[in-house]
């Protein structure tokens, strides 16, 4: 059994739907624990789950290091065959993502290397592209430049707002992020590190 750390910033709705997915007896991983680097609405998830969780908020570390350097010793108690950023809107430290890569992924709302970075969806959208899609990859130290693990188009429609656009990419980010977590669990599909 596979067991997962997620890490959250928001309202955790990739969390959400891998915890529904872990909930049937068939599906090969676990979450073990759920950790969030402010007071994020996704907390609620965790606790109606019965998830331990954890929070390393950012603002009380000095710099980036001293936040990974305490998100690494919270992850290690629970020992994770895999951790996933889901919505963790912070760049890990260097030193964070050598501990656990190359079982470290995150999910992102673009077609990468497409549309990297905080704002892909607003991006795709000011570029005049389109489509766009979702990706999940392995996490390396650039700004969604590691491996990618499985991605899925989406086309943008006239009429499309942030807003709207987003909420189509989300339930096909959920579908590919539980696809991988399976994968990884079963051994269909690989981890390598980032070159």
């Amino acid at each position: 059994m596979l067991t997962v750390a997620v890490l959250i910033s928001g309202t955790g709705s990739n969390l959400r739907a891998l915890l529904e997915a872990a909930r049937h007896p068939d599906f090969p991983a676990r979450v073990v624990v759920v950790g969030a680097d402010r007071e994020a609405d996704g907390l609620a998830h965790a606790e109606e789950f019965g998830i331990p969780s954890f929070t390393v908020p950012w603002h009380e570390h000095e710099s980036r290091e001293a936040w990974g350097d305490e998100v690494a010793r919270q992850l290690d108690v629970w020992s994770p065959d895999l951790v996933v950023l889901s919505g963790l809107m912070r760049l890990l430290p260097p030193s964070l993502v050598a501990r656990y890569s190359p079982r470290l992924i995150n999910t992102h709302p673009a077609f990468l290397p497409e549309f990297p970075g905080a704002h892909g969806v607003r991006d795709a959208l000011s570029s005049g592209a389109t489509q766009t899609g979702a990706s999940v990859i392995v996490v390396d130290d650039g700004v969604d430049t590691g491996p990618i693990l499985a991605q899925e188009r989406i086309e943008i429609v006239p009429g499309d707002t942030e807003h709207s656009l987003h909420e189509r990419i989300k339930p096909v980010e959920r579908r590919l992020l539980i696809d991988v977590v399976r994968g990884i669990a079963t051994g269909e599909l690989a981890l390598t590190p980032a070159s």
